[in-house]
């Protein structure tokens, strides 16, 4: 299955990250690569935070293709950690997919690095942007913001429904944005919880900012991937029952759906950012419990056996066999005996 949201850091990533508190890495940069967040590159400091900087950063940055960088300042917090200012390298000449795919990633660098450690932020755009000078420009101008360009103004309309949420009818939190489920759906999710149906599947009205009931009923495994739409994302929730090891098992199974051909932004990134939000208000206010959370690109994938694989992994078979030990050199085979009467 090929994922079209959910980036996160990889291990060597998260291994580096430990690494970098003990004051000797100065900077480093991230980039998304095969749809992770993968270290691409780092110095160790020199000087001061002030001296180093414009020796290092500037390096850092590539024409038409964002990035993070982090660069460590001279300064601790209460924890005793260092303070560290987060670079969001986005360049006007880069594509706007590429910009949408860095700034919907940008919460999770800073959840799994620790958002505790960023005390500040820049936006950098153009090269003079990623400076000394530029950050202390930013630094003087931070109460009284520039216009933005005609192309940021663009991302800011796309990129509108993940910043401005009011209060009223929305809750944006840490993981993603909640948007109000609406009653018909809520209704159908505790049937399949108390066992009327065993599939439900949502939507999430991309105008009105509010998920929806698309479709319930009692589906057929075979039946299963027939109800992928082929071009529109969906949630779907399925009670799998199958048996496994000689039990009956039911196992309920969250299933993320993003087709590969949507060329919609905005639509993947308001699938991508209420899906936590969802799930979150299923398990604890509707009290249906999710054994399984799947990402898929098209309906061919839920098939019984690939549903049996992800719920019950299979186990390796192929050990390798334990010889018994040899004997001490010398002696030779067993002699039997008779039992003295």
């Amino acid at each position: 299955m090929s994922h079209q949201t959910g980036i996160r850091a990889n291990e060597a990533l998260k291994k580096f990250f430990g690494k970098c508190r003990d004051g000797k890495i100065r900077v480093f940069k991230v980039s998304i690569k095969d749809e992770e967040l993968t270290l691409d590159g780092f110095k160790e400091k020199k000087s001061s935070w002030e001296n180093d900087y414009d020796k290092f950063v500037p390096g850092f940055v590539e024409p038409e293709q964002p990035s993070f960088i982090l660069y460590r300042l001279d300064t601790r917090n209460q924890s005793g950690g260092y303070d560290w200012l987060l670079i969001s390298w986005s360049p006007d000449d880069s594509p706007v997919r590429q910009k949408m795919l860095y700034a919907s990633t940008k919460a999770t660098l800073k959840q799994e690095f620790g958002s505790g450690q960023i005390i500040e932020e820049l936006h950098a755009t153009v090269a003079d942007d990623v400076t000394l000078k530029g950050l202390q420009k930013q630094r003087m101008s931070a109460k009284t913001p520039a216009p933005l360009t005609t192309r940021e103004e663009e991302l800011a309309t796309l990129t509108s429904n993940f910043t401005d949420i009011s209060i009223d009818s929305r809750t944006q939190t840490l993981s993603g944005i909640a948007f109000p489920i609406d009653d018909k759906a809520k209704s159908a999710l505790v049937d399949i919880k108390n066992g009327k149906i065993n599939y439900v599947q949502l939507k999430i009205d991309l105008v009105a900012e509010e998920i929806l009931l698309a479709s319930t009923d009692n589906v057929a495994i075979s039946s299963l991937p027939k109800q992928v739409p082929a071009h529109s994302a969906r949630y779907h929730v399925y009670n799998f029952k199958h048996t496994h090891e000689g039990d009956f098992i039911e196992s309920v199974v969250f299933i993320y759906s993003m087709p590969a051909d949507c060329t919609s932004v905005k639509e993947k990134m308001l699938y991508s950012s209420c899906k936590a939000p969802f799930l979150d208000t299923v398990e604890s206010m509707i009290g249906l419990h999710i054994d399984k959370r799947l990402e898929i690109d098209c309906g061919e994938d839920l098939t019984e056996e690939f549903l049996q694989d992800e719920i019950h992994p299979k186990k390796c078979l192929h050990r390798p066999k334990f010889d018994k030990p040899k004997g001490p050199p010398g002696r030779g085979a067993k002699r039997l005996t008779k039992t003295q009467q």
